[in-house]
This record gives C-alpha cells, sequence and structure tokens, in this order.
C-alpha cells in the first residue's frame, strides 16, 4: 500500500512540475504594442500611406501591424504619394528611415509627410519624410 502512496505522489510531482513548466512555455503572453501602416491618412493635410520594407534591419514581407516589444525599433519605408503636386524625379524616390519608441498597449500609425513648402531640383528626397501621425491605446498581448 505503502508503494502505491509513493507512487501517486511522484505522479502529482512530475504533473505539478510539467504544468508549471507550461506557465512559463513560449506561448506565455507578453507586453506589445502596435505599428501599423494600414490606414489611409488624411491627404488633405499632405500624408500619405508608406509601405514597410525592412523591420529592425530585416526585411519583410509589408503587413497592416506590427505586434513588437515595448522599445525603440527602426522601419524602413517607402513613400506613396500620389499627389498631383510631387514633380520629383522617379529616381529621386528613395526609402527611407526611422525609428519608433514603442510602448506597451498603444498603437502608432505611421505614414509619409509630403514637404509641399519644399523646392524639388533633380536628386531631392527631402520632398517627404516618414512619421507617426497618429498614436491610440490600443490593449496588445503577443506570444512569446
Amino acid at each position: 500500500m505503502q508503494f502505491f502512496s509513493s507512487w501517486r505522489v511522484l505522479v502529482v510531482a512530475v504533473a505539478a512540475l510539467a504544468l508549471n513548466g507550461c506557465a512559463s512555455s513560449p506561448d506565455e503572453m507578453v507586453q506589445c504594442g502596435t505599428v501599423s501602416s494600414y490606414l489611409a491618412p488624411d491627404n488633405s493635410a499632405n500624408l500619405y500611406r508608406v509601405v514597410v520594407t525592412h523591420l529592425d534591419d530585416v526585411a519583410v514581407i509589408s503587413r497592416p501591424n506590427y505586434l513588437l516589444s515595448p522599445g525603440e525599433h527602426k522601419f524602413t519605408v517607402a513613400e506613396l504619394i500620389n499627389s498631383p503636386e510631387l514633380k520629383v524625379l522617379l529616381s529621386a524616390r528613395k526609402v527611407k528611415v526611422f525609428t519608433v519608441n514603442v510602448a506597451a498597449d498603444q498603437r502608432y500609425h505611421i505614414g509619409a509627410k509630403f514637404n509641399t513648402d519644399k523646392i524639388y531640383i533633380g536628386q531631392n528626397s527631402l520632398y517627404w519624410q516618414p512619421v507617426v501621425w497618429q498614436t491610440e491605446s490600443h490593449q496588445c498581448e503577443m506570444k512569446r
């Protein structure tokens, strides 16, 4: 009888350890923030969409949302400015890099600010800059 009791204690102990291991498994939820590029900003405010090409120096396929750990993240983006006032050579349309300081449970909408007050000559790429054009509270959780 003592043998079965000890065996039962051992099984319960192993099960408890296994369950404890699950609590810190890769499925554990961690805090995050969201960077989004899917919303079309207000073109009348000279804001336009962007396409993300790299995130933290790693090539990515552009997505509508990026769930990221809190901290600084580097985005490489290409502008999608479709304004009739834009008279810049196609060869001047280069990607730009900017940093978003992501906080937990915040959503950052990124886009391109068209600088209509600049004069554009030849290869001038100062006609636009990447920006966070809207920030909002947004619950975010991602698996570790």
